[in-house]
């Protein structure tokens, strides 16, 4: 079976270098997030990349968003930084908000499914930050099979994936809130899924920049 590992605000210096070693290694983590718990893996890892996708069993070709936990953790992960995007950043980071940015061309394919793009969150959620500091930037999907419930506590986690899983950080039940407000920033700027942040704090900050915000949402 996986281990699992007591989480607690504050983990200790052996528990958090035990972690980003297995991350390091190309392993498996699963740790809690806002709203379920997630599985990590270092976005820069091809192989950690496409190991997560065959754990998943995901074929639906979507890119696969990544979390950080400081502005300086985004510089690998983009292209460039869309002006709509620093607007986005200074109003609702860190927070709920999931940023599309044009992608790193050393980014894996598995990771970005062939869209030159990828999906930022800078977590404010105190248990992955601590993880994130340590780790560096982290795949955030969540713990489930494809199209199967995200798992809400690490038991439901080792239930479902057993030892295909390195760590399970256990944090208790997750809190269960929204998955995150997501917004492409390349132009046309536009709303894929309204979650926390609504569409209109969206268009009145994208709006001071002479920004409009176009609606294609998407089901959470």
């Amino acid at each position: 079976m996986a281990q699992v590992l007591a989480y607690h605000t504050g983990l200790n210096t052996a528990v958090l270098h035990e972690v980003a070693t297995v991350v390091q290694a190309g392993g498996v983590i699963a740790i809690p997030t806002e709203s379920s718990y997630g599985l990590g893996v270092s976005p820069f890892q091809a192989d950690a990349v496409e190991r997560l996708c065959r754990l998943k069993e995901r074929t639906d070709g979507k890119p696969i968003l990544v979390l950080i936990a400081a502005r300086s953790q985004l510089d690998r992960l983009v292209r460039d930084i869309p002006l709509a995007a620093y607007l986005l950043m200074e109003a609702f980071w860190p927070g709920p908000l999931t940023i599309v940015f044009p992608a790193a061309a050393s980014l894996p394919a598995a990771l970005t499914a062939g869209s030159e793009s990828v999906g930022v969150r800078w977590t404010i959620y105190r248990p992955l930050v601590d993880i994130l500091r340590v780790t560096g930037p982290l795949t955030g999907t969540s713990a489930n099979r494809a199209g199967r419930q995200p798992a809400q506590t690490a038991e439901a986690v080792q239930a479902l994936f057993g030892t295909e899983v390195d760590i399970i950080l256990d944090a208790g039940s997750a809190p269960g809130g929204a998955p995150s407000t997501v917004v492409d920033a390349r132009e046309p700027v536009t709303l894929i899924r309204e979650g926390p942040i609504t569409r209109e704090a969206l268009r009145t900050t994208l709006q001071r920049g002479g920004f409009q915000l176009n609606i294609r949402t998407v089901p959470s």
